[in-house]
């Protein structure tokens, strides 16, 4: 999906005076707030769900289809994603009330957001490997970083196909 410039300038707008980081920790800084935010709108603008911008906690997903809670996940990237990239899911947010997690990759030199897939509660806590805070993780173009917190990881390809939720 091509992210609309309007909608980019409408989503900055909102967090130059508010902050989207209500989790117990590693909320984001505003770039990252802002990639969120994007994989939000457009993936509910695709589930025909409307957005409004609202300040505060969400209770842990950010909209309801057909009787289902969903949180959405968005990485941002400067390429298109891969099979074999992972999304990241902050364990802080293991517990809020949720039924699934879409997750999304933003490439941010293209302006163009990637459904990657979706999985169920249980199978991202089955499926996902767990890095506690402080563990060295190795990207595949040799560099590294080091976990801000704990977290689970999920490859792209261990995800379901979101048509079959649609």
């Amino acid at each position: 999906f091509k992210v609309d410039h309007k909608l980019k300038l409408d989503c900055w707008r909102f967090l130059a005076t508010n902050n989207m980081g209500q989790r117990h920790s590693y909320n984001g800084n505003k770039e990252e707030q802002l990639v969120g935010l994007l994989g939000e709108i457009i993936t509910k603008n695709m589930f025909g769900v409307q957005h409004k911008f609202t300040v505060g906690f969400d209770g842990g997903y950010d909209f309801m289809y057909k009787g289902k809670k969903y949180d959405v996940k968005t990485m941002g990237r400067n390429v298109n994603p891969k099979d074999y990239y992972v999304n990241n899911f902050v364990s802080y947010q293991k517990d809020f009330d949720c039924d699934f997690y879409i997750f999304t990759s933003l490439n941010k030199k293209l302006n163009e957001l990637f459904i990657c897939g979706y999985v169920s509660k249980s199978e991202l806590m089955e499926k996902a490997m767990l890095y506690k805070k402080g563990t060295k993780r190795e990207r595949t173009d040799g560099t590294h970083f080091y976990t801000n917190c704990d977290n689970y990881e999920i490859q792209n390809n261990q995800l379901n196909d979101i048509k079959y939720i649609i």
